[in-house]
């Protein structure tokens, strides 16, 4: 290959990501949307600072529940997992696992979550939206 066969080479790639970047920030931007806005998945899966606000520091990082139910519930966890895409969990399941308990409820064994997590089921592209503003979040 030639300089300017690569020159050319690299500029066509860079125009095409720059062509696929509005389309991949409207999608992380629409799953931030459902994540935060719609399913306040920050509620349960952000801690806390010493003030009582959402820590955005460890945004989505995993936190100590501060709320339990007033009788026991089998399967109650008191903490909700990281589900950044640096967390053991997303190290665990895997994108695709991510996306497929979005839209069944159900965890790559094949079992639903426990309580207090609630069983989405979402569309295919709502669920790939969510997972793609997850993965952004180290």
């Amino acid at each position: 290959m030639t300089v300017k066969t690569i020159a050319l080479t690299l500029l066509a790639a860079g125009a095409m990501a720059q062509a696929q970047t509005p389309a991949s920030a409207a999608k992380i931007e629409y799953g931030r949307y459902l994540a935060e806005e719609v399913g306040k998945c920050q509620i349960c899966h952000s801690p806390r600072t010493e003030t009582g606000q959402l820590d955005k520091e460890r945004w989505m990082k995993g936190a100590v529940l501060d709320f339990a139910p007033m009788k026991p519930v089998e399967g109650w966890h008191k903490t909700a997992p990281d589900i950044t895409s640096g967390g053991r969990l997303w190290e665990r399941w895997g994108e695709a696992a991510m996306v497929k308990f979005m839209t069944t409820g159900l965890t790559p064994k094949g079992t639903p979550s426990d309580a207090p997590m609630p069983a989405y089921k979402l569309k295919q592209e709502d669920a790939e939206a969510m997972v793609a503003y997850l993965k952004t979040l180290k």
